[in-house]
């Protein structure tokens, strides 16, 4: 007979689906990004679920080389902020830099959405203020989750005609 599963004590958080975006513009970019959902999925307290294909897009908002895009779908028993620092700390160990905004970046990791809930703190905004104007986001969302409904925005699916003139190659 198999074991049955263990009963989550009182305290033990439940598991929430996020999504992060992952990108990058300098250095071996596709190395950068699977090593990223690597280092996701040997942290504890994460299980990466899914990622996107890779998605080539055009920097925006400054100059420097094309990035390539994913999104990864994790089950995170991380509270958005110890998830956040986390992803800063991979940023970190790749050699991220934040010399101005929108700089070119060995490795960026955002928080997209955290199961439907809505941050605004100073330092994370849930879900992400930008990520129903970005392509690079919505079509790696998309071929995840289209029928995922982004707090006070819509449904994915629908959201895809906001960035349909944006410049975005499938890998």
């Amino acid at each position: 007979m198999p074991d049955a599963p263990c009963p989550r004590s009182a305290d033990e958080p439940s598991p929430v689906i996020a999504y992060i975006g992952i990108g990058a513009n300098l250095g071996d970019r596709r190395r950068a990004i699977d090593s990223a959902i690597e280092a996701l999925r040997v942290q504890d307290g994460i299980d990466v679920l899914r990622a996107s294909s890779l998605y080539r897009t055009a920097s925006i908002g400054a100059d420097g080389p094309d990035y390539l895009n994913a999104v990864v779908e994790v089950r995170s028993f991380l509270s958005p902020l110890e998830l956040l620092k986390i992803l800063h700390a991979i940023e970190a160990a790749h050699g991220r830099e934040r010399p101005y905004p929108n700089a070119p970046r060995t490795l960026d990791l955002d928080l997209l959405l955290y199961g439907d809930q809505e941050l605004a703190l100073p330092t994370l905004q849930v879900p992400h203020p930008r990520l129903h104007e970005r392509a690079f986001v919505m079509r790696p969302l998309a071929e995840l989750s289209p029928e995922l409904v982004v707090p006070r925005r819509g449904r994915v699916v629908d959201l895809l005609s906001i960035v349909a003139g944006q410049r975005i190659d499938r890998l």
